[in-house]
C-alpha cells in the first residue's frame, strides 16, 4: 500500500513537471512567432491606428471630420481622474503593482470560473485591442491569442509608463455610435472633453467596456445605470469614493447630451464633400 502511494505521488509530480515544461515550451514557441507573427519593436513603439481627420475653419472652429474610425488620440493629461480611477477599480485593481500580468487574477479566472472578473489586465486588453483583433475560432486558437497577449503585454510594460498605457487603452476602445476612443465617446455621449467628465459620466463609459452595446446609455439606459453603479461600487472598494458619495451618486440619473457624429452632418456639408473629393486626388 505504501509503495503504491509512493508510486502515485511520483506519477503526480512527474505529470505536474511535464505540464509545466509544456507550458514553458508553448510560450517559448509563441514568442518566436511559430503560431503567428508578433509585433516588432518598431510596431510596439509606433502603433498604427485609424485616426479621424479634423477640418477647421480659419477662426479655429471644427466644422467636420473624415474618418474610417472616429478616433482622436489623447494623452494621459487629457483624462479626468474619474476615468482613471473607475477604469482601475473595475478592470485591473492591481494595475500599478504588476508588470503586465496579474497572476492572482489569472489563477482566479482559471480555478474559480464563476467568480466576478476575468484574468486580463488593462495592459493585456490593450495588447488585444492593438495587435490581436482576430476572432478566435477554436480553443487552441484562443490559447495562442492569449499567450500572444501575455507576451505583448510584458513588452508594452517595458516600453511605456503606466500612465501612457492607460491613455493608449482608452484610445483603442470602441464605444459604438461611431465613437472610437474616449475622446470621441466623451463628445458623442456627453458633449464634453474627457478631462471634464464627472464620476457618473466616467462610470458610464467605463461600464460600457464590458459590453458596449448592452450597456449603451442611449439604447439601454436601465442596464447602463445598473452597470454604472457597479463601477462606482468598485471605486468604493478601492477607496476612490466614500460610501456616502456612492449612496448619493447611485440614486442620480445619468444626464446625457447625445451628440452623434457622421460625415453628412455638421457645418458646411457641401464644402466638406467637395474638399473630400479634392483630397482623394492626393
Amino acid at each position: 500500500m505504501k509503495n503504491q502511494l509512493n508510486l502515485d505521488t511520483k506519477l503526480l509530480w512527474k505529470g505536474y513537471g511535464i505540464g509545466i515544461l509544456c507550458i514553458i515550451l508553448f510560450f517559448t514557441l509563441t514568442s518566436f512567432g511559430l503560431f503567428g507573427k508578433l509585433p516588432n519593436i518598431e510596431e510596439l513603439e509606433n502603433p498604427k491606428s485609424n485616426l479621424a481627420s479634423e477640418i477647421y475653419s480659419s477662426d479655429g472652429v471644427m466644422i467636420g471630420k473624415y474618418y474610417i474610425d472616429n478616433r482622436t488620440n489623447i494623452e494621459f493629461k487629457d483624462l479626468s481622474i474619474n476615468l482613471v480611477h473607475s477604469l482601475i477599480a473595475t478592470e485591473d485593481e492591481r494595475f500599478y503593482s504588476h508588470s503586465g500580468i496579474d497572476l492572482r487574477a489569472t489563477f482566479r479566472a482559471i480555478f474559480l470560473l464563476g467568480s466576478e472578473g476575468g484574468g486580463s489586465t488593462i495592459t493585456q486588453q490593450l495588447a488585444k485591442n492593438m495587435f490581436n483583433k482576430s476572432g478566435h475560432k477554436s480553443i487552441f486558437k484562443r490559447l495562442i491569442e492569449k499567450a500572444q497577449e501575455y507576451i505583448i503585454a510584458i513588452q508594452l510594460e517595458r516600453r511605456y509608463t503606466k500612465d501612457e498605457i492607460i491613455a493608449m487603452y482608452f484610445n483603442t476602445v470602441d464605444f459604438v455610435n461611431h465613437a472610437v476612443g474616449v475622446h470621441s465617446a466623451s463628445q458623442v455621449y456627453f458633449n464634453k472633453k474627457p478631462k471634464d467628465l464627472s464620476v457618473i459620466e466616467a462610470a458610464v463609459l467605463v461600464g460600457m467596456l464590458k459590453a458596449p452595446s448592452a450597456y449603451n446609455p442611449v439604447r439601454n439606459p436601465n442596464d447602463s445605470r445598473s452597470r454604472r453603479n457597479v463601477v462606482m461600487y468598485q471605486m468604493v472598494k478601492n477607496n476612490y469614493l466614500t460610501q456616502n458619495q456612492f449612496n448619493d451618486l447611485s440614486k442620480k440619473e445619468t444626464v446625457l447630451h447625445f451628440t452623434p457624429i457622421s460625415h453628412t452632418e455638421g457645418l458646411a456639408p457641401y464644402f466638406r464633400d467637395v474638399l473630400a473629393q479634392d483630397l482623394k486626388r492626393y
